[in-house]
Formats: structure tokens, sequence, C-alpha cells
């Protein structure tokens, strides 16, 4: 079953037209009767100068949430059903009949481990643009000094187009196209078993706290406020509170995108490392970036701004998974670049007004601030706070090497993969989050209260503590269908 989008845990908010003190016109994270709040009269109207200030948005759009109870998330994802050589060589003579060549690919499978099977018939392509063959395997060498070694026998008269420069070099290459055998003769000798990559990642411990002392929690405080879930109204309640569990929500986005794993040797192994002896999996966590740079695609060398350098993204998108409906989530620029490259292909032709790729569709097409376009597949595109937001990676520089994103692709859906706790395949979205949970502890997302004011009484200390946790790790799967834009 496909998971859901759920959204980070917020708290019901019915600001009172009078001062009235009552449980529903105060925001808390715990059950207690609070009487007295701290708040200076002098700032019963409050202006939001910066809006709408929170930037957790993007995981409740495109992720789905689902509990673990492992230190570490393992599934497995199948490996494409074709396998193509691009660094063979040979020593083959031109025109020869029949040529020995060497796979010499560093790749899974490796030239080791080479798929080429007798009687198989193949495509074999000069690297240097200087002619093609199609042949039929006549034997294969996968032991001793000849491994990675096939022969090939020319379907053409005039044999191999162009003479081998050595076996250790990339010559030409090579794709398997189907097979074909004498009549009489016995069947394809060897099988070959599914190519499936094993990906993991283990989730990582979040916090957060707010501290205020009994004396200031002692007075009554209100505030007329127009809050970020969009009630108006009186609230009483500890503003400073309500802020650190904002900021916190967004740290459960921001981590989940940002983190990185820890590399050996590294200060962050070291500080963080448990006791968990050589099982532990160590320190940080491989965030969305983290795994769209290491296993996906990447544009840099600024925004793709016109439809040349779009069709390149798609050209890539064709040879992975080819999802039809994709997400992009872009800074303000990058939104701006998208919307003028898709006006320029409007114009005005003899027998009317063309609007390009909007399929002649005139309310769609002149409304710049479209949602959703089509070009091969469904694009949509959002601006994400995240990247515009100054006091995070808004406005960071620009250039090679400043680390800038403009923008993230994500394939909408689900894919199948291989889950290894259920022993089964199973339907996950392509990007979603496990949080620690079992039956006694669910560390979703956890508040509690410490201290001895505001109605805990849990220790000696003149204060309220109001404590924050959540363990979790974001699942990217598929991540050959991602796309990440950066400088």
């Amino acid at each position: 079953m496909a998971g859901q989008v759920k959204s980070t845990p917020t708290f019901a908010l019915t600001p009172s037209s009078e001062r009235t003190p009552t449980a529903q016109n105060y925001l808390t994270n715990a059950d207690f009767d609070w009487l007295n709040q701290y708040l200076p009269d002098t700032y019963e109207k409050e202006f939001e100068r910066y809006g709408n200030r929170t930037i957790s948005s993007f995981l409740r759009m495109v992720g789905a949430e689902m509990p673990t109870n492992s230190d570490l998330i393992k599934w497995a994802e199948q490996g494409r059903l074709h396998t193509k050589y691009t660094n063979v060589g040979s020593a083959g003579a031109g025109a020869a009949d029949q040529v020995v060549f060497q796979v010499n690919d560093v790749l899974d499978p490796t030239a080791a481990e080479q798929v080429i099977r007798v009687g198989q018939t193949v495509v074999i392509v000069q690297n240097d643009g200087s002619g093609s063959n199609k042949a039929v395997v006549s034997a294969v060498n996968n032991a001793g000094g000849g491994r990675g070694q096939f022969t090939a026998d020319f379907y053409e008269a005039g044999g191999l187009v162009t003479a081998g420069t050595g076996v250790g070099n990339a010559d030409v290459t090579v794709f398997i196209y189907g097979s074909e055998f004498k009549k009489g003769t016995a069947g394809m000798q060897g099988s070959l078993e599914s190519n499936d990559f094993i990906f993991d990642n283990k989730p990582i411990i979040i916090k957060d706290t707010y501290n205020v002392s009994g004396s200031d929690m002692a007075q009554i405080g209100w505030i007329e406020i127009t809050t970020e879930d969009g009630g108006t109204g009186y609230l009483w309640y500890l503003k400073s509170e309500h802020e650190t569990r904002l900021r916190f929500d967004d740290f459960l986005e921001t981590a989940m995108i940002e983190a990185v794993p820890a590399e050996t040797n590294s200060g962050a192994a070291a500080i963080l490392g448990s006791a968990g002896g050589a099982a532990d999996p160590g320190a940080g966590s491989d965030g969305i970036f983290y795994a769209v740079q290491q296993r996906g695609n990447i544009w840099d060398g600024g925004n793709p701004t016109v439809l040349a350098d779009f069709d390149n993204v798609i050209s890539r998108l064709d040879k992975q998974g080819a999802i039809e409906e994709n997400v992009l989530f872009v800074d303000r620029q990058f939104a701006f670049d998208i919307d003028d490259m898709l006006a320029a292909q409007n114009s005005y032709g003899a027998n009317g007004t063309s609007y390009g790729l909007f399929d002649n569709d005139e309310e769609m097409a002149l409304n710049l601030g479209f949602s959703g376009f089509r070009r091969g597949y469904d694009f949509y595109k959002t601006d994400w706070k995240y990247l515009n937001d100054p006091t995070m990676r808004g406005g960071l520089p620009t250039g090679a090497g400043s680390g800038r994103v403009n923008g993230l692709l994500v394939p909408a859906g689900s894919t199948s993969v291989y889950d290894q706790i259920l022993g089964k395949n199973a339907k996950r979205p392509f990007l979603h989050v496990r949080y620690r949970a079992s039956e006694t502890e669910d560390r979703r997302y956890k508040t509690w209260i410490t201290g001895s004011a505001g109605g805990a009484m849990t220790s000696d200390v003149d204060n309220m503590q109001v404590n924050f946790l959540s363990e979790r790790a974001v699942c990217t799967l598929g991540a050959n269908n991602f796309f990440i834009f950066q400088e």
C-alpha cells in the first residue's frame, strides 16, 4: 500500500475573541493547566515582520512517514535488464571475420562477470564514430588470463570496420540485441541472475529544548495574533516555546535534506560514535541532497534557461526510470527562468496565436504562474521556501564550488523495492521518512516537560523545560530518477 502524506504534529488552535483563559486558546505540547503565562502587556498586538517564517513543507508534500524499529534501514533496488559495455578493446585487424574483444568496464557486472554468452548477437559500435558491426558470439572466457573476453564473428562480409588499438583500450561499445543458433543445437548455456543493488540508511536523533523560569511564568500575558496556522484572536501561551517548536519542525525537515554520513576518522565520527561496536552504523545519515549527489543526476553551471538545456535533462530521464510525473522544487530565480523559457515558446503565427508547449490552451499558456507543463513528461514546479529563506540556503554565493542548490527534481509516486525486513517486494514512495518506533516507544515526535514550574514535578529546579526529540531517517529510493540543480 502506498504511503500517505502526513503533516508534522501540530495542535488545534482556536483563538478567543475575548480574553478568557481556556485550554483551546493556549498553544502547548502537554496537558497541563497553564494559568500564568508571561508576556508583557505592551506586546498586545504583534506584527509578523517576516511573515510566515516556517520552511517545513517539502517532505509534507512529497513524503510519507512510516515506523522502523532498527538502527539500520536496508532495501534493494533492481538493476537494469540489459547491460551495455562502453570500454571494450581489441587487437583485431581491420576486415577480420573473427575478433576477440576484451571488456574493460569497471561497473557492475564487471568484466570478470560479463553477461555476454555464446550464441548471443551483439551490436559493436566504434567509439571514434568510424562505423559499426553486428556479430554472433562464438566463445567467451571468464577464467584465468582471458577473463572478460568474448569472440565475435561478424555478419558483414567486410569484417571488422576499424582495426583495434589494443585489448586494454576503449575501442568499441557493445550491447546484446538477441541470439541465433543452428538447427539441432543445444540451448543457451548459463543463466543470468538479477543484478540488485543494496542500499541502507540510519536514523539520527534530533533534539531541542526551551527553558523558562518559574518567576516568568507567574504572570498572565495576552497577545492578539494571526498564527502560522491561520487563526486570529487572543492567545495566551509561551511565545518563545511556540517558536522553539516551529523551529524544531523546520529542523526535522532540513536535517533530512542536508544530513551526510560522517567520514572515517572525522571529528563528527569521534564525538557522535556510540558504544555499538563494529555493528554500529556510525554517525550521520544520507540526506536527500547527499543521496542524489552520490546516486542521482546533477546539473551544474547555472540553471537550464533554454529549451535545449531542459531537453538535456529530459534525455537523461529517458535513460533512467522514465517516471511520467515529476515535481520541481526550485528557488525564485529558477522559477523565473522556467517561466521565461516556456513563455519564449509562445508566438503569433499566420493562423493565430501559438501557445507552444501548452497545446494551444490559451488560459494555461498566458498564466505564467502555471504550476505544471508537459515536455516529454509532466512537470509540476513550486517555489521551495527553504532555498529562498535568507537565513538558510537563500542568498548563498553563486559559482562553482559554492555549494548553492537552485532546485531539486523529485519523481512522483512510488517504486517497488525488496524490503529486507519484510522479506518481500513492497511499494514505497520514492521519498519517505522512517522514524524509530516500537510498542513501548514512539520517537516520531516526542515532547515532554521537566522542572518544578508550570505543573511539572520532576526536579527542584525553579523552571520549566520543554524538551523535543525525534529519531528519523529519509529514504531516497531510485535516486537515479532524481535531479539536483546546483552551481
